[in-house]
């Protein structure tokens, strides 16, 4: 079995504007919305890596959507909410302006620390990745592979669980665009969790 977690392409929007925590808090809606850069396209050896799947699991998000459809036009695309990025909130600290990716790394480390107002919290979104693991090895187990284009903190969530039921990774999940982590497994017996 075979299981590919591919992070979206480049979103069509500014990637690291500085500003406050209201600015990061309006950046983070925008960010969801926003869909593929026009010209950031798959490197072809990931087209190749995917060539002959006939489908494709991604999160409903835009950039994930049109990532998937840019990736693998000749696949079924099953877009789903339940591969949708573990969410962040804006922490409210005043007079403080940094580029987005560092309010991302604060927001991140305290959603961890158990800051989650109106948002999913960290043990809900590991109970989410556990399930989305479970959706992708049972379409493993009955055509060979799953390809997952979503999120990259939400893949490595899922590489998690999937480490846990017994693949091995190849590659390593980073924060880049099209960063590819590959999971697999010879057999169908599953380690106990």
């Amino acid at each position: 079995m075979r299981i590919i977690l591919i992070r979206h392409g480049q979103p069509h929007i500014a990637l690291r504007p500085a500003t406050g925590h209201a600015g990061f808090a309006d950046y983070i809606g925008a960010y969801e919305e926003s869909g593929l850069a026009p010209d950031n396209l798959p490197p072809d050896e990931l087209r190749e890596l995917v060539r002959e799947l006939d489908h494709v699991f991604t999160s409903d998000r835009p950039r994930s959507r049109q990532s998937a459809a840019a990736l693998a036009p000749q696949a079924l695309l099953t877009a789903d909410p339940l591969f949708a990025e573990a969410p962040l909130a804006s922490p409210r600290i005043p007079l403080l302006r940094m580029q987005v990716p560092k309010w991302a790394v604060i927001s991140r480390i305290l959603w961890h620390a158990g800051f989650s107002p109106r948002i999913e919290n960290a043990r809900a979104a590991a109970a989410r990745a556990d399930k989305a693991a479970g959706i992708l090895i049972a379409r493993a187990r009955e055509t060979g592979a799953a390809v997952l284009v979503a999120h990259g903190y939400f893949n490595w969530m899922i590489g998690r669980r999937l480490r846990a039921r017994g693949f091995v990774r190849t590659g390593s999940h980073q924060a880049r665009y099209w960063n590819t982590v590959i999971y697999e497994k010879s057999g169908d017996a599953e380690k106990p969790r």
